[in-house]
């Protein structure tokens, strides 16, 4: 009598290696989620992106009840250097922070009946060096007061939406064998997402001298901020999400003047205070200046 396990077909044999031989390659995945300190060199960064976004009032200009108005922002971003781009690893990565030097946004304003007005802006996802917007949409509602040639004008306003790009790895490092230029070694260009939401409050106040209208503005909003990673090092992908709420408050002094009936120009200075803490230093001020112009059509 014969005794042992029955023969299996081949294929029911070769199955359990396979699966063996799957798992073997299966990539290892790390991920660590992480709150940072407001003054930490990626929160810092992370604010920094988000402080580029705003969407200032560009004046305080009155819009009748049921006018329209329609505008292209465009703003400077200031390129960073080497050390200011050492934020990674709470300052001891190089990440790619200049993607662009220009930030801009498509806005329409309506005007509501008792002085109110609603604002919609929206960012285009176009491709800039590895990096698209992504749903990155602004609102406000407010309401101003107008007191000849003297005005007020008072907003609550929010973003939602972010940026993808290749920032934690950059495609042009990807798979460089020298350890000097690639020490962290990314494999591939990451697909990294910003996530750039605030919302908040403004005030600002106007005058105008013949075509010319001066603003100053100020305020406040709260910043909910997180980047998820999304990289392949050292034959890893990392899959950490880095989290920064907080708070930013911020100045801008700008002038308008009217080009013709339906066409007028602006510029502003937007200044953003901002603190980072270093590894080694001292907690400093390192703020966002950004220089930003507005061309604005009004039809009758």
């Amino acid at each position: 009598m014969r005794t042992g396990l029955p023969l299996l077909p081949a294929p029911f044999l070769l199955l359990p290696l396979l699966l063996l031989a799957g798992g073997a390659r299966a990539q290892a995945v790390f991920h660590q989620d992480e709150v940072l300190a407001s003054d930490r060199p990626e929160a810092w960064a992370m604010r920094r992106a988000a402080a580029t976004t705003l969407m200032t009032p560009f004046g305080a200009d009155p819009l009748g009840s049921g006018r329209w108005a329609f505008a292209l922002d465009l703003g400077h971003v200031p390129q960073l250097d080497a050390d200011q781009r050492r934020v990674g690893f709470n300052g001891t990565k190089l990440e790619d922070l200049n993607k662009t030097s220009v930030f801009g946004r498509l806005r329409a304003r309506v005007g509501l009946p008792h002085g109110w007005q609603a604002e919609l802006g929206y960012t285009p996802p176009l491709l800039v060096d590895g990096t698209r917007p992504h749903n990155l949409v602004a609102a406000a509602i407010g309401r101003d007061w107008d007191f000849d040639r003297f005005r007020l004008a008072a907003r609550l306003v929010g973003q939602h939406g972010g940026v993808d790009g290749d920032i934690t790895c950059p495609a042009e490092l990807a798979g460089v064998d020298d350890p000097v230029r690639n020490p962290f070694g990314c494999q591939a260009a990451s697909h990294d997402r910003v996530s750039l939401n605030y919302y908040g409050t403004d005030l600002a106040a106007g005058w105008q001298a013949g075509r010319w209208r001066w603003h100053a503005t100020g305020g406040v909003v709260r910043s909910e901020l997180q980047v998820q990673v999304d990289a392949i090092t050292f034959d890893v992908r990392d899959r950490s999400r880095l989290v920064a709420n907080g708070w930013m408050r911020w100045f801008a002094l700008g002038v308008r003047r009217e080009l013709s009936t339906h066409w007028d120009l602006g510029a502003e200075v937007l200044y953003v205070p901002l603190q980072v803490q270093r590894p080694g230093e001292d907690g400093d001020n390192e703020p966002l200046t950004s220089v930003r112009v507005q061309l604005r059509y009004q039809p009758d």
